[in-house]
């Protein structure tokens, strides 16, 4: 039997009817597909930031910056004029510690970047401000920047307020020198009764060095005062060793220059037996004056002097000099009849002022002296043994 032929319109109808039910497969296919996605977005939420966590100190102590959730990856702390504060980041990578301290009555920018375990980044700012300084204290430096000195000179520093953070402070003075010089601090009252810490070598200084000294004090509380900046400075010592030998029992003075006498001058010392001796032990020259008026008074010796001296050369804060002194020239090499200075005729003395310098040390021997220079009584520290000089260290170095 033959098969009736299908009209074209029929099979147009069948046509379309299939692909309706292939499309309806393909749809129910696709919503089976999106249904398993949202439960896998279910179970595996979108992973949190980390956060971030900024412990604002009080002045004198480090900023503190801690990531829960992640690792800190930068941390950047500057301050209201753009200094950087550095830190470091801990082994685990979530704290970071400032290496310095905040400063008093500063502001403080913090800016931190973490990242999760999941590779999630997060940036975080915070911004704080430090109360200030009720007393702010100062320091005066010796000797001065990139001056040459003998080789006695110690680094000195006096405080403007009291020091009781000594050890603390200590920890602040970093000096460095050119040849590993073996050295200390030691801490003493100065003549004016101020605070002081003097720098000192084991033994006098090779000519040649270079010493430096790096006061990071900024931000630390001498428990005087606060400091609010950091101090530096730096010296050379001279290319020769030059100390001049005093002999007050044989009236005469002697400039050595690496260990050979080069001069020998008479001179005329402290008067024996009372207030107007001199003293004895290393006094080291403080400072050239040049031509200065001296007044008895100012040293508690009455009416003595007032006069105009020349060639004046500072041994003591108490008032003891090396200079010219031609009203006493009959008495140089012969008898100690001065007011407590080391006098010497003025062609003399202009020689001599013209050959030392700062630093230089003045070992200055006696039978009748009126006892030995303190520390503080301008640079005694090397009347002070080595093992006791030390012990004034309060940080023990």
């Amino acid at each position: 039997m033959t098969r009736p032929v299908t009209p074209a319109r029929t099979r147009i109808r069948q046509t379309l009817a299939a692909v309706a039910l292939c499309g309806s497969l393909t749809a129910c296919t696709a919503g089976a597909v999106g249904a398993s996605r949202t439960n896998e977005s279910a179970e595996a939420a979108p992973e949190a930031a980390a956060t971030v966590t900024v412990v604002r100190p009080a002045a004198g102590r480090t900023v503190t910056v801690t990531a829960a959730g992640g690792r800190l990856t930068t941390v950047k702390v500057v301050d209201a004029e753009g200094g950087v504060l550095v830190g470091r980041t801990g082994a685990d990578g979530t704290s970071w510690v400032s290496d310095r301290k905040a400063v008093p009555g500063t502001s403080y920018r913090v800016e931190a970047t973490t990242r999760t375990a999941g590779g999630k980044e997060t940036s975080a700012r915070s911004t704080f401000r430090t109360a200030p300084a009720s007393q702010v204290n100062k320091l005066t430096l010796a000797p001065g920047k990139n001056t040459t000195v003998g080789v006695a000179q110690p680094l000195s520093i006096v405080f403007d307020r009291p020091v009781t953070n000594k050890a603390e402070v200590e920890k602040q003075l970093k000096v460095t020198t050119s040849n590993g010089a073996v050295g200390s601090w030691g801490w003493l009252k100065d003549w004016s009764g101020k605070d002081r810490v003097d720098w000192r070598p084991k033994e006098y200084w090779k000519p040649g060095t270079r010493v430096d000294l790096d006061a990071t004090l900024d931000g630390t509380d001498s428990g005087g005062g606060w400091f609010v900046r950091d101090y530096r400075t730096g010296f050379t010592v001279g290319g020769a060793k030059q100390v001049v030998k005093v002999d007050l029992d044989r009236k005469r003075l002697v400039l050595e220059r690496d260990g050979r006498a080069v001069r020998t001058i008479p001179v005329s010392g402290g008067t024996p037996g009372g207030d107007k001796r001199s003293w004895r032990g290393t006094a080291v020259l403080m400072a050239k004056e040049g031509t200065i008026n001296m007044n008895s008074e100012t040293v508690g010796l009455g009416d003595a002097y007032d006069k105009m001296v020349d060639y004046s050369m500072r041994l003591t804060w108490s008032g003891m000099y090396a200079h010219a002194a031609p009203w006493n020239a009959a008495n140089f090499g012969r008898a100690n009849r001065s007011s407590g200075c080391i006098g010497m005729s003025d062609a003399d003395a202009a020689w001599f002022y013209g050959q030392v310098r700062a630093g230089d040390p003045f070992e200055i021997r006696g039978a009748d002296t009126k006892g030995t220079v303190a520390e503080g009584n301008g640079y005694g520290a090397w009347n002070v043994s080595w093992e006791d000089w030390r012990a004034k260290s309060a940080a023990g170095r």
